[in-house]
């Protein structure tokens, strides 16, 4: 009896590695681009942390489409890693390649409005500059020009404005930038830069809740 049992297990083991052996064998082929992907856009992002021009520019020849790799926990790319050390050499080059200003992480923050929390005014006119939204808002509603106006940056106040900025434009509490530099006593300087190059007639600007494209 103990040897027919141990036989039947045998021959159930023999089946199952018939079936296990293919279907592993087609997982690994239909999961392995993605795994290249993944690990294509992996070392792309590791290699501007690093700042190694070599290896970002071989990356970049062999695809186009890597400048806009994201990190898959954050949801960070590059030009977010580049903005946040403040990095003006390599923030212009990845534009220039053709990465998008407007890209979000996964809290809906832009390169934009890393730089204004920054307070780097030379890296902010520059995504400006090459058209980078100033009215786009993260997933508490916020833009950049809240932010400023949080800094009492009058310079990036006014930078933001001129490039179209809203400062009617409401975060998820209802508030917006106009609303703030009233009730945080911001100085007369702020609110009159604000009166002066804000848009006229946007009080009724309804609140906006999450990223707006």
């Amino acid at each position: 009896m103990l040897k027919m049992t141990i036989r039947r297990v045998v021959g159930l083991s023999r089946m199952v590695l018939k079936v296990a052996v293919p279907v592993f064998a087609m997982s690994l082929l239909m999961t392995s681009p993605a795994r290249a992907d993944f690990s294509e856009g992996y070392k792309f992002l590791e290699a501007v942390k690093k700042k190694e021009g070599d290896k970002v520019e071989e990356a970049i020849m062999k695809s186009s489409q890597i400048i806009n790799a994201k990190d898959v926990t954050t949801g960070e790319g590059a030009l977010h890693i580049v903005t946040a050390r403040r990095d003006l050499t390599w923030l212009s080059y990845l534009i220039a390649k053709g990465a998008n200003v407007n890209a979000t992480d996964d809290r809906g923050r832009s390169a934009l409005e890393l730089a204004v929390n920054l307070g780097w005014r030379e890296g902010a006119q520059l995504l400006l500059d090459q058209k980078a939204s100033p009215d786009t808002s993260n997933d508490a509603g916020e833009t950049p020009l809240i932010f400023a106006v949080h800094r009492k940056d009058l310079q990036l106040t006014k930078a933001l404005l001129e490039a179209g900025a809203n400062p009617d434009r409401s975060d998820n509490s209802g508030r917006s930038a106009r609303d703030y530099a009233k009730i945080e006593g911001g100085s007369a300087q702020l609110m009159s830069v604000i009166e002066t190059y804000g848009k006229k007639g946007a009080k009724t600007a309804k609140p906006v809740y999450g990223p707006t494209f």
